[in-house]
């Protein structure tokens, strides 16, 4: 298993998303990413987004102005 990490602190929304989605396709199944975002939408698309796929949420948290998700890949 990897890690790869994606940091789209600048980026409005989409993008963020649109990053997660990206990386998704290049890993393999039961590698991680970690997204790093600065934009408040990410926040409530990246779990909605997840919730939608085999894919799996492992983490999400907010501290100050950034949020951080650690999305598995899935089938």
């Amino acid at each position: 298993m990897k890690r790869i990490d994606v940091d789209a602190r600048i980026m409005r929304c989409p993008m963020p998303l649109l990053k997660l989605k990206q990386a998704l396709a290049i890993v393999s199944l039961g590698d991680e990413i970690r997204l790093r975002a600065s934009d408040a939408g990410a926040w409530r698309d990246v779990p909605a987004f997840v919730a939608l796929t085999d894919h799996r949420l492992i983490e999400k948290s907010h501290i100050s102005d950034e949020y951080y998700f650690v999305v598995e890949k899935g089938e």
